[in-house]
């Protein structure tokens, strides 16, 4: 699909004005074009640069620091298998090379259902519940090859639906903020403007405009 569809555009407008600076949108903007494809399209990050005002190119450093950005179609279930130290000691190797084996692919591919895509990754910090792993960056402790295998059978049926949502949805609950929870903090050069720093701005509401009234 590429760019935003008119839902999601909406949605990035209200994200957008949660911010002092357009700017500041990029990361949950990125999670946005993500979760309506599963992966972030070339078409998205020039949208993302239009709505903020930066550069396509300013969108995709942004993308590409962060792993968990795809710039390319993923499956369904991305599955993150640790091979760090803490891991490696406890079998982490040993169960990405039985997740290649079961899966019939390599580390990096998506089977050809599009069901999955296996990752060799860093560290997890859950190095005293290894080995582990991640499914759409959802934990998964102490994995044994038979937890696994039976893990890509729940998925499979779709047994873990509600647990595990496709790759790029962060939360079935999105977050809206009324004008009356915003903190209101103004950005820097306002702040600056004023001499005062913008924290001292927090949960002020704009100040509407003294009419005169009982002068």
């Amino acid at each position: 699909m590429g760019r935003f569809d008119t839902g999601n555009e909406e949605i990035a407008r209200e994200i957008i004005g949660r911010y002092p600076r357009a700017k500041s949108a990029l990361i949950p903007l990125l999670h946005l074009a993500q979760e309506q494809d599963g992966y972030v399209t070339e078409e998205a990050m020039a949208h993302i640069g239009e709505l903020v005002g930066v550069s396509s190119a300013e969108v995709l450093g942004t993308c590409t620091f962060y792993e968990m950005f795809k710039l390319h179609p993923v499956g369904r279930y991305v599955i993150n298998v640790c091979t760090n130290i803490s891991c490696m000691l406890t079998g982490g190797e040993e169960l990405l090379h039985h997740a290649e084996e079961h899966l019939g692919i390599t580390a990096g591919a998506t089977t050809p259902d599009g069901l999955f895509t296996v990752e060799e990754v860093e560290c997890m910090a859950a190095c005293t519940e290894s080995p582990c792993l991640q499914v759409n960056y959802r934990y998964r402790y102490q994995v044994t090859d038979e937890k696994f295998d039976q893990l890509v059978a729940d998925l499979r049926s779709g047994r873990l639906a509600e647990e595990v949502p496709p790759h790029g949805t962060l939360a079935r609950v999105r977050q809206h903020i009324t004008d009356d929870q915003r903190a209101f903090i103004v950005s820097p050069e306002d702040a600056s403007a004023a001499g005062e720093p913008a924290w001292m701005h927090a949960h002020e509401p704009p100040q509407e405009a003294d009419s005169g009234a009982g002068a």
